[in-house]
């Protein structure tokens, strides 16, 4: 049973480490989008 324990703890962690790197990527995806959106709207207003 120990094994087990020991594999289902490592996988976890694993799986949260590659979580925060999809989550940090798609953080960055949003910025730029928010970026774009602002440089359209001030092109716009001129």
């Amino acid at each position: 049973m120990k094994p087990f324990r020991l594999l289902a703890l490592a996988t976890l962690v694993l799986m949260s480490l590659t979580a925060c790197n999809t989550v940090s990527g798609f953080g960055k995806d949003v910025k730029k989008v928010g970026e774009k959106m602002t440089e359209k709207a001030e092109e716009a207003k001129r």
